[in-house]
């Protein structure tokens, strides 16, 4: 039973319309199946869209955030469920504990690092929940090209990309979470190339 995702996604003010709506509908589909948000803390760009949506739906959203993005007023003001973290390594620890699966949308660097990071540990046995990119426009098409040249290059396994699952449309988010297949921590034994 999936009862909190964590969303992984920009706090970018200049996030562009096509992926604040994907993230509104994303939104709309998991608090229709009661699934509460695990995210950033944060109010702006994709974070605050996600977390305005559950907020006025009634939805369940639980905010990690840490303390020196607090001090420089990040943290979304209408998330009572708020935890403040020490820095930015344990945000990542919390996030990938507290929710039953990942889901990356678009963003920059600290949403790429958080999505790498998952998807090493995955590799290593450590993280076992599924992990869905949503490719909204195509976004994660080049990172795809270049895990495809890892495995090319010989630094990757072909069966170390089973580790994410890669969708185009917020409605496909749910099945692509239900249908990955069950990830074994003995991946660590298949984790050398």
């Amino acid at each position: 039973m999936i009862n909190n995702i964590t969303i992984y996604c920009a706090s970018s003010r200049h996030s562009p319309e096509k992926y604040l709506s994907a993230a509104r509908e994303l939104a709309d589909i998991l608090i229709d199946q009661n699934i509460g948000l695990v995210y950033g803390g944060g109010a702006v760009g994709l974070m605050g869209c996600l977390a305005d949506r559950f907020l006025e739906r009634g939805g369940r959203v639980r905010g990690i955030i840490p303390e020196f993005m607090v001090k420089v007023e990040w943290a979304h003001p209408g998330v009572t469920d708020m935890l403040i973290v020490h820095n930015m390594a344990e945000r990542k620890h919390r996030l990938m504990d507290d929710s039953d699966a990942i889901i990356a949308l678009p963003g920059g660097t600290g949403t790429l690092e958080e999505l790498i990071e998952v998807l090493a540990l995955k590799r290593l046995g450590k993280f076992l929940k599924p992990v869905v990119m949503l490719n909204t426009d195509g976004f994660y098409d080049p990172l795809i090209a270049f895990f495809e040249t890892m495995v090319q290059e010989r630094f990757l396994r072909r069966e170390h990309l089973d580790a994410y699952r890669l969708v185009n449309h917020p409605s496909e988010v749910m099945e692509a979470i239900r249908n990955t297949p069950l990830w074994s921590a003995d991946a660590i034994d298949h984790a050398p190339v």
